[in-house]
């Protein structure tokens, strides 16, 4: 009996901790703040929150002070609440002529701007991968190349596999590759949004001489593969290519940062980040009802407003752990705000054990949500009980064939060892109700379901305390591949726990 009476006494104990850290997250949030975020960074007036445009700054006052007000600590190195990102613009060349035996091209997308002129006969390389240099003598030629692989020919595959045929390019001393892409209206539309304009990278200064993009790239719309067709069979190849300069500039942008002291006088000095990117695409073309803003509202002011619900809990509700907040600019651009601060960290990288990040395309079911890498890390079961406690259910990318682990912020933190899932709006498929908003003028705030977006918020909270407070220290599964460069960055210590 005894036994049982303290069994049942125990139970009450861990239930009433349970309790409490569900009323500490409940507490702090309620769906009129998360509407008047939401609606705020969705507005018109900052036309789509584009990285560099005066309307992102905006953006960044307006997370800064929210964390001001929330009692946030500022960023370390600076005394503010910002750290400087310089970037680069690059608007494209103007004088672009590209004729394929006798045919001028006028689809076209430059990747790599790089001004040359160039009459000599192209070589058709099949899909440009390693194996299709085998015998070719390439040097100072233009090579035409399919999009994808044998694998996959899905115009996602441009994407995944560009750095590495633009690497065997370079080491073959290719002095230009086009590059065929198969695809529909809509993919070329988007595609034609995100590069047709100017494009921004991280200004390396001084510190780049290694001439990584000294290649032209383009992209040439071959919707039905009839061009890949003709060249493959094609004895000999014309063509006469002239790119002119380019036009680059200095922009500085704004990663946002805040942090909260943890409570534990050892577990301090961890920090968990918690993560999302606040900028969008800007302005575009054009739907069938005329509007050109993108506003972004799934994407990613609802993960922007995230990480403000974790600082406004945290702040008032300190964890065991330390937390470290960051809002990145330029995600859009290729992940610039983040591939900018893992190299220049306003505190040791060593000290962060998770990085929670935070970033959505749109949801299609409202039941649960999805975590990109939920099931590659130890934090998984404190996910999971906190999606419970709101009636979610949270679940592992549905939809791998689209890479999303790669094509967030958290892949640049992964890189460097620490363990880093995304939290996204729930989905099954990466279709229906996900596409039909993803990167389009729709993407407004009052489209959203706000009881929804209340869970959702609740959840991420909650499970972040529940690692935040967890004795053990989150670290990557077994065999994940990013656990090498875990044991390097932690020098083994957080595998051991």
């Amino acid at each position: 009996m005894k036994k049982l009476a303290l069994l049942l006494a125990l139970g009450c104990i861990f239930t009433l901790t349970a309790q409490t850290e569900i009323e500490k997250v409940s507490e702090t949030i309620s769906k009129s703040e998360i509407e008047g975020h939401i609606y705020f960074l969705a507005d018109d007036l900052l036309k789509g929150r584009e990285t560099g445009s005066p309307e992102l700054k905006i953006a960044a006052s307006y997370l800064a002070n929210s964390f001001r007000s929330y009692g946030v600590q500022p960023n370390p190195k600076t005394g503010t609440y910002y750290q400087e990102v310089k970037l680069k613009r690059k608007s494209p060349p103007k004088d672009v002529s590209i004729v394929i035996n006798d045919q001028a091209i006028t689809d076209y997308v430059i990747i790599n701007a790089i001004s040359m002129a160039s009459y000599e006969d192209a070589i058709f390389l099949n899909y440009g991968l390693t194996d299709d240099y085998k015998g070719k003598d390439v040097k100072g030629k233009v090579v035409i190349v399919k999009a994808g692989s044998p694998e996959t020919t899905e115009g996602r595959a441009a994407f995944t596999l560009r750095r590495t045929k633009e690497k065997l390019a370079k080491d073959h001393g290719v002095t230009a590759i086009i590059e065929l892409l198969k695809v529909d209206d809509g993919m070329w539309s988007s595609i034609g949004h995100n590069f047709n304009g100017p494009t921004l990278s991280v200004d390396l200064e001084d510190t780049d001489k290694s001439g990584n993009n000294d290649i032209a790239y383009v992209w040439v719309l071959d919707k039905e593969g009839k061009m890949a067709d003709q060249f493959s069979a094609a004895k000999k190849i014309s063509s006469a290519i002239a790119i002119g300069e380019k036009q680059e500039e200095t922009v500085i942008s704004q990663n946002v940062i805040g942090i909260v002291e943890g409570t534990d006088a050892k577990l301090k000095n961890e920090y968990i980040i918690y993560s999302a990117h606040y900028d969008h695409v800007g302005i575009g073309e054009p739907d069938a009802i005329g509007d050109s803003i993108y506003n972004g509202a799934r994407d990613n002011a609802v993960g922007t407003t995230t990480v403000l619900s974790m600082a406004k809990n945290l702040a008032k509700y300190p964890t065991k752990r330390s937390a470290l907040f960051i809002l990145f600019t330029g995600e859009e651009k290729g992940l610039l705000g983040s591939s900018y601060y893992v190299e220049n960290p306003v505190l040791p990288l060593n000290q962060m054990v998770y990085c929670f990040n935070s970033d959505n395309a749109g949801y299609n079911d409202t039941s649960v949500i999805s975590v990109i890498g939920l099931t590659r890390t130890s934090a998984e079961a404190n996910i999971i009980k906190a999606a419970q406690a709101f009636g979610l259910k949270a679940i592992e990318d549905p939809a791998k064939e689209q890479g999303l682990f790669d094509r967030s912020d958290n892949v640049n933190f992964a890189k460097k060892g620490i363990p880093a899932p995304t939290f996204s709006l729930g989905f099954t498929s990466f279709d229906g109700d996900v596409t039909k908003y993803y990167h389009q003028p729709g993407d407004e705030a009052d489209t959203l379901d706000y009881d929804y977006l209340l869970k959702f918020f609740q959840a991420y909270v909650l499970a972040g305390r529940n690692i935040a407070n967890d004795k053990q220290t989150p670290v990557w599964n077994e065999g994940d591949k990013y656990e090498e460069a875990s044991k390097d960055l932690y020098q083994v210590k957080a595998i051991k726990n």
